[in-house]
């Protein structure tokens, strides 16, 4: 009887013993796998195509970089520079958050910054976390000492072969309204741009840190907005996408990739870094490489 009972021991200890071992192997897998979703760059390609692209213009490369927040992606951002240089760009444009206003290293994004500058020239403007962060002043003097063409509600045109396009880029409307009690927002958004853009006869390409104000953009005329802000809805799943972002709540609309209203095509990257939800959840920091085309070609 004493020989069975222990028999019966022995057997139920190694069954837990097991179950033990294999929820360890699980939890270590599931470490590395959050581990690498959270520190390796995905690249994702999009082509943008558009008749009314100049023809001048067709395969210029824009690398979109957006939502930094002091992440680092290897010593001195090499893993992150050494992506941005395989890809080529004829410009880079940097959307908003480079820094993170609740532990603000400017350091950080000026290692960025330093190095991408000898690859192409960067185009940047502000997100929510410059307005809240009474550093960014340095953190814009740093930037233009880099050579960065920072674009404060003002646009710029870029010239191919005497052809020109129009880059716009808005500040962060939290600078001048950081509680939109009233639904001020739209509108003073929609009065900046319609200040801002020369002529609705070039092609424009609109840098601003806000997906959830596409309507505004679209209304505007704008043909390519470059935006961020969302960081892919922070935890992403097959058949629902994101799960929650700043300013569009739970489900948001509007979080990654590309979105099409009217004549307008915007692009959304995931971003790269956290901020207050420090993790991403099948949403890995993202580098957004972008083709022009004239038609399809």
């Amino acid at each position: 009887m004493w020989t069975i009972v222990l028999n019966g021991g022995l057997q139920m200890f190694r069954k837990r013993k097991k179950g033990i071992i294999c929820f360890i192997i699980i939890m270590i897998v599931f470490a590395l796998w959050l581990y690498w979703g959270n520190h390796s760059v995905q690249v994702t390609n999009i082509r943008v195509v558009d008749e009314s692209i100049p023809e001048q213009f067709n395969g210029f490369v824009i690398a979109h970089i957006s939502d930094l927040h002091n992440a680092q992606f290897g010593k001195n951002q090499q893993i992150l520079l050494g992506k941005i240089s395989d890809a080529n760009p004829d410009i880079i444009v940097i959307t908003g958050d480079l820094i993170d206003s609740n532990h603000t290293n400017i350091d950080v994004a000026i290692e960025l910054v330093e190095g991408a500058s000898e690859l192409a020239p960067i185009y940047y403007v502000t997100g929510n976390h410059e307005a809240w962060s009474e550093d960014y002043p340095i953190l814009r003097e740093r930037l233009e000492q880099k050579g960065v063409s920072v674009l404060e509600d003002e646009s710029v045109f870029l010239e191919q072969e005497e052809t020109v396009i129009q880059l716009i880029g808005l500040t962060d409307p939290d600078f001048a309204l950081p509680n939109d009690l009233f639904g001020e927002r739209e509108a003073m958004i929609n009065k900046k741009i319609q200040n801002i853009v020369i002529d609705n006869s070039y092609y424009s390409i609109l840098l601003s840190h806000r997906p959830e104000l596409i309507e505004v953009y679209s209304n505007n005329s704008i043909n390519l907005v470059l935006s961020g802000h969302a960081h892919g809805g922070q935890f992403r799943f097959p058949f629902v996408g994101g799960i929650i972002a700043p300013d569009q709540g739970i489900f948001p609309k509007y979080t990654a990739g590309r979105y099409v209203v009217d004549q307008t095509q915007m692009i959304v990257s995931r971003g790269l870094g956290n901020s207050i939800i420090p993790i991403r959840i099948n949403n890995r920091p993202e580098l957004i490489v972008i083709e022009l085309n004239h038609l399809d070609k």
